[in-house]
């Protein structure tokens, strides 16, 4: 963890060495180490309070509504004042775990001292039901922050991704006469170049792209609701949300446990929609791929996305049945085991193997490189080459 100060704090001269080892070790080192002044004082007790076995400033290992509360909101300001914000948001996580602060979320000055990230919306998320009514409004403004930043960070991409998959895929091959685009065949066939006529040889044609009068590609994007999941179910939202907002492709958004929902008609909101989410419960997967195998309706232009650690609770001899049904019909069925940042997923490797052999490549998927799979699925491309090109580990059957 980086020691160095929020870009908006006031400059301090450069840490010795002594002194970064004093704040790593804690205050048993500081007969070793040396002492702390001014802003470095703030840090070190910041850390403290988090790191050190009794804490510090009365921020105390335990969780509940007391009053404790007022010190951990003036930490969360501590924290935001002395540290960069990628670092603020490792230490609001590690606090959520270490104190046990999950049910001080519901306390309205907390929330507005929050440094908000995805981790911090998954937790809302999951306390959604019991949060008091004074308190759900600063909840939703946390959640829109994050949902906000990133949209913007991810929209664009998946948009041009799909367009850019859309365009290709409905490249017209076989143009009448009225619809040939002449500036591209001509550059397409300069190498039947016909020196003693003067003239190139079109010995193939391209048209301009015929208008789609219906979505060219069903999605569904089935998403598996319980607790390890919950960093998936924020970005899926988000890039459902920006999936359905093509006019090209027919976006469905189902979550489930061991029951099934469809969000599709909420995903005009994405923050509408991780509200009306549950996370938490068990898990039924089979259940679940046969609700969204009703949904389709062109098994040959659809994409079917499972995003799931595949630890089924159902019949997985009967998931394993409908998962050949679907692929034998034409659909392309992938599964993302993680849609995060958050490293390699824990997941049921025979499942995943068995799906394979299926045809059902399985691997997990940073927000970062979904935009591409999309495109690639989209295009028809072979997904466990594009995984390996992507440096991503598919499991595959035997």
């Amino acid at each position: 963890m980086s020691l160095e100060s929020n870009e908006d704090s006031t400059v301090q001269p450069p840490i010795s060495r002594e002194q970064r080892w004093r704040m790593v070790l804690g205050s048993d080192a500081e007969n070793s180490c040396g002492g702390l002044s001014g802003q470095l004082q703030g840090m070190d007790a910041a850390l403290g309070a988090l790191y050190e076995p009794e804490g510090a400033n009365g921020l105390k290992r335990r969780g509940g509504r007391g009053g404790s509360a007022p010190n951990v909101a003036r930490w969360l300001g501590d924290i935001r004042k002395y540290f960069p914000s990628s670092v603020v948001q490792v230490m609001q996580r590690d606090a959520l775990q270490r104190l046990d602060l999950k049910q001080m979320l519901l306390e309205k000055e907390m929330l507005e001292g929050v440094q908000p990230d995805v981790h911090m919306v998954a937790n809302l998320i999951a306390l959604s039901s019991v949060i008091p009514a004074n308190t759900k409004e600063t909840a939703r403004m946390v959640v829109r922050q994050v949902v906000d930043a990133l949209m913007r960070k991810l929209e664009e991409p998946l948009r041009s991704a799909i367009s850019g998959a859309l365009d290709r895929a409905r490249r017209n091959r076989r143009p009448r006469h009225s619809e040939i685009d002449w500036h591209r065949t001509i550059r397409a066939n300069l190498r039947h170049w016909q020196p003693e006529y003067r003239t190139v040889v079109p010995q193939q044609l391209i048209g301009f792209g015929r208008k789609a009068r219906r979505p060219q590609r069903e999605v569904v994007l089935c998403i598996d609701q319980s607790g390890s999941m919950a960093a998936s179910v924020v970005y899926s939202s988000i890039f459902g949300a920006v999936m359905a907002s093509l006019p090209a492709v027919s976006t469905k958004l189902v979550v489930f446990d061991t029951a099934v929902v469809d969000m599709s008609d909420q995903l005009d909101d994405p923050v509408d929609l991780l509200f009306g989410v549950q996370l938490g419960g068990g898990t039924d997967i089979h259940r679940a791929v046969s609700y969204c195998q009703g949904l389709i309706r062109e098994p040959h232009n659809a994409i079917l996305v499972l995003i799931s650690d595949l630890y089924e609770g159902g019949v997985e001899t009967k998931l394993l049945a409908r998962a050949q049904e679907l692929v034998e019909a034409g659909v392309q069925f992938i599964t993302l085991l993680a849609l995060s940042d958050e490293g390699r997923p824990s997941y049921d490797k025979d499942l995943a193997a068995k799906l394979a052999t299926l045809g059902v490549p399985s691997f997990a998927c940073t927000p970062d490189a979904f935009p591409s799979l999309m495109a690639a699925a989209i295009r028809r491309d072979d997904i466990n080459q594009w995984a390996a090109g992507q440096g991503l580990i598919a499991s595959r059957g035997s």
